[in-house]
């Protein structure tokens, strides 16, 4: 098949689906998109309520409880124990399937009829304000994580175990206020490095230790600013800028950036990839178009699939942990095989279609709320061969008969489920830190907005109050509650946090957990990707700010190599390309 130019329905601009796009599609037997590749991630992301905890009551019971669903939702929340027990079976819920009404909108009737579960959870020890997380152990407000230990204030930490305050860790130990560590031990404030301990103000390193304000190093020491120091130098430096206190910090963390702003960086955020495009791509092969994946292979337009590995996908938004041949989903891993248009099915899920909040069930359309199901249409029994022949017609229905949102959008059968789906507010999701909309811009676009309330708590200090130095701080402030110097919210250091300070040496901190965490994701790169040209002008970089310390193959000419980077071209940044880039660091 020849590359195809199509106009998406949703934003009206055109947008390509290319041979190899075709094949995937053939493959899994479904429609081209009609939605460009952006529209349907932030279609999917507007699904994924990553962090933001409501107290509602318990529908069941009464009860006061936290959920990932506001109330606003409409939906019936019941605590997760009671959900997955006996108590009730999503199949009592079952219905005919009725063609006079499009199939979407008796789906949407379904859903909203049944009890959903208030966050996702699994196998969790002793961390009950953890969520979105799989077999966590002693962690404290840690989401979109797995298999990790004695963490707190983080999100997608990985096999990891004491660590504070980082985002997309993977087997790392003792990191704090970190970004995108892989193998790490003991890093500090520090982003994209590898197999690494002892780092502060690092960024793009691989194979170091004890370096501070580092750019772009490959099995470096003792290194301050890219420059080389012995041992003893090197720690009376660092001691020298009293990295245990307030002040220290923030004055490390300019001078940092400041050089950081002076080094090039790789057009693709990643390590050891093969043939691959996006940004935060490590150790994949023929991953393209895609955002924050490990160890993954022959996907395209995926993003959040940090737990490997995932293979074969299209338009996966969220998890992997072997998932293979799976389209438009959100929210589905751990075992997840030739799913499609579905949202919250996991673990061991097979061959579903158009479902919702399926656990360990497989040959299900429709559905919601089942567990350990097959051969389900609409929550309704039935036998393998009436379920195979139904499936075809309702398929058949859904282009006779599409469903039309409120905007005018149609909804054949190869779209995701319509964003009136979605129980979550914009501002509240995924979608919201890459595609930023005001209230008034989401309310037009159909999307929801569901503001937060603040904690009802007095505060007792100001954080400027908070002792400069770890050494100098006792367990008193234990008893406070503090006021955010950023949002002026209110924000306790627990007592686990403090211990974890004060082994590392660093001072308590300033903001409170939630400005914590958009500071370290504002620095992180947006999913777009942009048509750019290396800035490797031959001797220096295009903005004469870089001396490059080797010669190149293009010698003294401008590179010219132009490829796809998440760097958009309004970005301070020096851009190369991986050959140039590579020739300079290794």
């Amino acid at each position: 098949m020849k590359t195809e130019t199509r106009n998406c329905q949703n934003c009206k601009k055109d947008f390509t689906i290319e041979p190899e796009d075709f094949n995937f599609y053939e493959k899994i037997k479904v429609p081209p998109p009609t939605f460009c590749h952006l529209c349907r991630a932030q279609r999917r992301l507007a699904f994924r309520n990553e962090r933001k905890l409501f107290k509602v009551k318990d529908a069941f019971t009464g009860e006061s409880i936290f959920s990932t669903f506001p109330t606003e939702s409409g939906r019936k929340i019941i605590k997760r124990e009671i959900w997955m027990g006996d108590t009730w079976d999503g199949t009592e819920y079952g219905r005919e399937y009725d063609f006079s009404k499009p199939f979407l909108q008796q789906l949407r009737e379904l859903i909203n009829s049944l009890p959903i579960y208030n966050f996702n959870v699994i196998r969790m020890v002793n961390s009950p304000y953890s969520f979105n997380a799989t077999d966590l152990k002693n962690s404290y407000l840690v989401c979109n994580s797995s298999y990790s230990e004695d963490c707190m204030y983080g999100n997608a930490i990985d096999n990891c175990k004491d660590c504070v305050d980082n985002s997309h860790i993977h087997e790392s130990e003792r990191c704090y206020e970190s970004f995108w560590l892989a193998k790490c031990y003991q890093c500090y404030f520090t982003q994209r490095a590898e197999e690494s301990r002892n780092l502060w103000f690092c960024r793009g390193c691989v194979g170091c230790q004890d370096c501070f304000g580092c750019a772009n190093l490959v099995n470096a020491s003792y290194c301050i600013f890219n420059k080389k120091y012995n041992p003893d130098e090197y720690r009376n430096i660092i001691k020298g800028m009293e990295l245990d206190t307030y002040e220290g910090i923030m004055v490390a963390r300019e001078k940092a950036r400041v050089f950081w702003d002076t080094q090039p960086v790789k057009s693709i955020q990643g390590i050891k990839n093969v043939n691959s495009s996006g940004s935060y791509i490590t150790h994949c092969r023929n991953v393209k178009d895609s955002y924050l994946v490990r160890e993954s292979e022959n996907i395209r337009y995926c993003q959040y699939l940090q737990v490997p590995s995932s293979k074969e996908n299209y338009d996966v938004t969220v998890w992997g942990n072997n998932t293979e041949l799976c389209y438009e989903t959100v929210e589905c891993g751990d075992d997840s095989y030739n799913n499609k248009f579905t949202w919250n099915c996991w673990p061991a899920c097979r061959n579903l279609e158009y479902s919702t909040h399926l656990f360990s069930s497989s040959d299900c359309f429709g559905c919601s709320g089942l567990k350990k199901k097959q051969y389900c249409i609409l929550n309704k029994q039935y036998t393998k061969e009436d379920y195979k022949a139904m499936v075809e017609k309702i398929k058949k229905h859904m282009d006779e008969m599409p469903y039309v949102d409120v905007r005018g959008l149609i909804y054949k059968y190869g779209e995701f489920l319509p964003i009136e789906f979605c129980p979550f507010g914009y501002n509240n999701t995924l979608a919201g830190q890459h595609f930023t909309l005001s209230k008034e811009e989401a309310l037009k676009n159909n999307y929801g907005w569901v503001d937060g309330e603040r904690g009802e708590y007095t505060i007792t200090k100001k954080s400027s109050e908070l002792p400069e130095s770890i050494t100098s701080t006792s367990d008193d402030i234990l008893k406070e509650v503090f006021e955010c110097q950023s949002c002026k919210n209110a924000y306790r250091v627990l007592e686990n946090e403090l211990i974890f300070l004060r082994k590392e040496n660093l001072s308590a901190p300033r903001l409170c957990s939630e400005c914590r965490h958009e500071r370290r994701i504002n620095d992180r790169l947006k999913l777009f990707l942009y048509e750019r040209s290396c800035m490797c002008a031959g001797i220096t970089d295009q903005t004469n700010t870089y001396k490059n310390t080797i010669s190149h193959n293009h010698k003294d000419f401008p590179c010219g190599e132009v490829f796809k980077t998440g760097y958009a071209p309004d970005r301070p940044e020096i851009v190369y390309c991986e050959k140039c880039y590579q020739q300079e660091v290794y």
